[in-house]
């Protein structure tokens, strides 16, 4: 499924070249933020800035799904996050309303870190998991404790519909 919006030269590129293009400008964004207004504010900046793009990706994500938004279609897109072995995942559970899967290899935290991102790594990549639940689908919850990011041996996503009904 492609980024309708994307230009023609960006479609073609997997999420973590996308996210490497991003984090390239965004690393200036926050060097200059926080020399000018200290690392809270800079922080809290690239944080709402990309928890915004992640919720309107997801809602252009969940306007082109066919179907309409459904589990099956949420977890039919992960090959995006995964693709080009960016994420190592095992499923750790699925039901009719639930999804849950461990990241035991997290490509984009080790790219934000030798990017000398590791800061703002989980701004970058990390909180854009639960929000982008909010752009496809409000009943899509992530529960997650942990995180490679920031310093865990995996990341514990557990995906749920609030209300029991996906789809």
């Amino acid at each position: 499924m492609a980024d309708a919006n994307a230009p023609a030269h960006i479609k073609g590129l997997s999420m973590i070249d996308k996210r490497r293009i991003e984090a390239e400008i965004l690393k200036h964004v926050y060097d200059e933020l926080k020399a000018s207004h200290g690392v809270a504010v800079a922080q809290r900046t690239i944080g709402e800035a990309v928890r915004r793009s992640a919720v309107e990706q997801a809602e252009r994500f969940a306007a082109q799904s066919p179907e309409g938004t459904s589990l099956q279609a949420f977890i039919d897109m992960q090959a995006l996050w995964t693709q080009d072995g960016a994420l190592e995942i095992e499923e750790v559970g699925r039901s009719a309303d639930t999804y849950a899967f461990n990241v035991t290899r997290c490509r984009y935290s080790e790219m934000y870190k030798a990017m000398g991102l590791g800061e703002i790594g989980h701004l970058l990549s990390c909180q854009r998991d639960g929000t982008f639940c909010e752009g496809y689908d409000k009943r899509l919850k992530l529960d997650r404790t942990q995180t490679i990011m920031q310093g865990a041996s995996h990341c514990d996503f557990r995906f749920r519909y609030e209300d029991g009904k996906a789809g």
